[in-house]
Order: C-alpha cells, then sequence, then structure tokens
C-alpha cells in the first residue's frame, strides 16, 4: 500500500515513467530477480530463473494520464494536471507483490521449475507517434521471447469488491482512433456557388457512417463507430475549406475492423462525388484481447481456492480497449477484472477515481497462484497443444 500510495502521489504520463520504473526495478532486484531497465523506452523486465521449465509472464502498466484530481486522498496526486486515474498505480504495486510471493514460494522450495518473468510497461493508456503502445514495443524488444503464457489483471473501480471475472475467447474490445479529413474550396458565404463546403460535406459523412453498424454489421455482432471531435472553419461569413474530425471504432470480433473501416471510408466518399476530398487515417491501433481457454481453466483452478467460486465470474465480454491484446497475440494468455469498488463506486478516467485498497493483497496473491500454478500445468506434456 505505500508502495501504491507513493506511485498515486507521483504520476507519469506514457513513456515518461522514469520514477515509477526505478521503484519497480528496486524492488523486484531486491527480491532476487535479475533486472533489465529502458524497455520500450521506460519498461522494465525481470526475471526469477527456478531452473529449467517453462516461462510465465505477469504483466503490470504504469502510466498515469492528464487528468486533474479531485478526490480529498491524504495522498493525491501532487503533480498538477496528471493523475493516475485508471489503477495503473494499483498494478505496479501488485506485481510488485506479487514478485516477493513468488520470491519465497522459491526458497521455500514450492516453485515448479522455470522462470517467471515480470513486465512492468510503459504506455498503455496512448500511443506514440509511430502508433505505437508499450505492449507492442515490448513485444518488439524481445520482452516476450520465450514467454509460454501471459496473465494480467485489471482492478475494476466499479466493480464489488474481491470479486474475479473471467471468461475465454474475445474479452476486451479491438480499438481503433481515425482521423478523418475533408476538404473543400473556401469563398465568401454570400457566393456559396464559388466554394465546396467541406462543414456541410463533413456532416453528410457523420450521418452516412452512423449507418456503417446499423446496416453493414449483423445484430449479434458488437462494436461501436463514435465521433468525439470536430474543428473547421475560421469565420461566419466563410465558407469552410477543411474539417478535422477524430473518433474510434470498437469491436470485438476481429474481422469486423475491415468490414467497418471501409464502410467508414465510403461514407465519406460522399464529399469526393461533390467536388471535395476525404481521407480516413488509422492511429493507435489495439486488437481485440482474446483469452486463451486453457489458460483461463488453469488461472480459474489457482485461484477459486483464495476467493471462493461464488466470487469468481464468467463475464460478458466488453468493449473497453486493453493493449494486453498484444502480448496475448505473442504467447497464449488471459487478462482478468479484479473487483476493487468503494461503497461509492467511482468511473475509470474520472478525476474522483479511487479504489478500495484492502484488496490490493489479495491481487498480489492471484497473480502469484496463477503464475506459480501456469508452471506446474506447462510442464506437462502435450499442455498446449491444440488437440
Amino acid at each position: 500500500m505505500e508502495i501504491r500510495r507513493d506511485i498515486h502521489r507521483h504520476p507519469e504520463l506514457s513513456y515518461q515513467e522514469v520514477r515509477t520504473a526505478g521503484i519497480a526495478a528496486a524492488e523486484v532486484r531486491a527480491a532476487g530477480y535479475s533486472v533489465h531497465e529502458g524497455v520500450a523506452r521506460t519498461g522494465v523486465v525481470a526475471e526469477l530463473d527456478n531452473g529449467d521449465g517453462p516461462t510465465v509472464a505477469l504483466r503490470a502498466d504504469m502510466d498515469a494520464l492528464p487528468i486533474q484530481e479531485e478526490t480529498t486522498l491524504p495522498f493525491a496526486s501532487e503533480s498538477p494536471g496528471l493523475m493516475h486515474a485508471c489503477g495503473h498505480d494499483f498494478h505496479t504495486a501488485g506485481l510488485i507483490g506479487a514478485a516477493r510471493l513468488l520470491a519465497d514460494l522459491r526458497a521455500e522450495g514450492q516453485l515448479p521449475s522455470g522462470k517467471i518473468r515480470l513486465l512492468f510497461q510503459p504506455s498503455e493508456e496512448t500511443t506514440d507517434d509511430e502508433g505505437k503502445s508499450g505492449a507492442l514495443r515490448m513485444v518488439e524488444e524481445g520482452a516476450m521471447a520465450g514467454v509460454d503464457a501471459v496473465i494480467g489483471l485489471h482492478v475494476g473501480a466499479h466493480l464489488p469488491a474481491g470479486r474475479v471475472y473471467l471468461s475465454e475467447g474475445p474479452f476486451w474490445g479491438g480499438s481503433e482512433e481515425l482521423v478523418v479529413t475533408v476538404t473543400g474550396k473556401g469563398s465568401h458565404a454570400a457566393r456559396p456557388e464559388e466554394g465546396v463546403d467541406a462543414l456541410a460535406l463533413a456532416a453528410l459523412g457523420v450521418v452516412a457512417a452512423q449507418q456503417v453498424l446499423s446496416r453493414m454489421t449483423g445484430p449479434s455482432e458488437r462494436a461501436v463507430l463514435s465521433f468525439g471531435t470536430i474543428q473547421g472553419g475560421t469565420a461566419p461569413n466563410v465558407i469552410c475549406d477543411r474539417v478535422t474530425l477524430t473518433g474510434s471504432i470498437r469491436y470485438l470480433e476481429p474481422g469486423l475492423r475491415d468490414r467497418i473501416l471501409d464502410g467508414v471510408r465510403r461514407s465519406f466518399s460522399v464529399a469526393d462525388a461533390m467536388g471535395g476530398g476525404s481521407e480516413v487515417v488509422v492511429r493507435g491501433s489495439y486488437p481485440p484481447v482474446v483469452n486463451d481457454p486453457r489458460i483461463v481453466r488453469w488461472v480459474e483452478e489457482a485461484i477459486t481456492p483464495l476467493i471462493g467460486k461464488e466470487r469468481f465470474i464468467r463475464a460478458e465480454p466488453g468493449l473497453l480497449a486493453e493493449d494486453f491484446a498484444h502480448l496475448a497475440n505473442a504467447a497464449p494468455g488471459a487478462l482478468f477484472w479484479l473487483g476493487a469498488a468503494l461503497s461509492d463506486p467511482r468511473e475509470h478516467h474520472s478525476p474522483r477515481f479511487d479504489v478500495d485498497e484492502n484488496v490490493l493483497p489479495l491481487a498480489a496473491a492471484l497473480l502469484a497462484s496463477s503464475a506459480a500454478h501456469l508452471l506446474g500445468e506447462l510442464a506437462k506434456p502435450g499442455s498446449l497443444d491444440d488437440s
């Protein structure tokens, strides 16, 4: 809890988590892990070697958000305009706790043979100028090399404390950020025939795009298309020559992505047909998180004795996005929710975000128990065979 509060006081944005990474590196090094810093710019990869066997990775994200904290916590953010409003301080501290528990198991001779790899990941909340999040950069820099399974948890400020929510298959949605540019030709508002109104064309495109989900996807397919900003024009009496819109699509089934993007591009092509132009650029792609059925089963076996069957919930998938998906594409994986709601539940990405800190030791125990159990299961012949 002290570590979590320290990190909460000093939030750092994506790819700037230098102080947070330093704390994580120092803590797990003290627990006996070999440590590599500066992975994916500001990430940390640490490993506990317990002889020949499989490798299980545990992941925690470290970045904060550009939000001004409005809680009254005694350990509230001391950095103006920055806040841990999604629980990544909780994740980082929880993984440090799990690292200590696993080191204790090894010292007691109770940890199955193999390796535990810790991934303290930067930049889950956003991508860099190349459109790459921290998980993708960690994969590209070899952090997942040789990993047989990967596990992560996400604290849920909206979910009852102490309950675990998990299911196999698509669990979190894929996400694409869109930047749409509509171009026209400026003119005086009194002579609109001399121009091409980009603002009107953009409006037509937005309306047409709303038909994409209702007419290009089936009733059982899960997807969302939203536009969040629109900017254009210079004066009330000038025909607008350029409009920029930003938005996002969320989808559960991987095959929906290309279909929706094609529909959005065709929706805005009305601008081209009416003398203007349009361009749709995809930025910051997160694929869906697909939980491996075998890893889900083993995680359930590991954590049910800790929480009881009644607190293990087979959850419905949702359209929140998580770049853990890149890790789960590199090795079989599972990401689960751990409920930590206060009596007054808070929203993620809210200035008043907070969680029940008493759940933090359970987070550490769930991760450690899952990792130890997976080492044992993965060592069995044919454990990950499709058959």
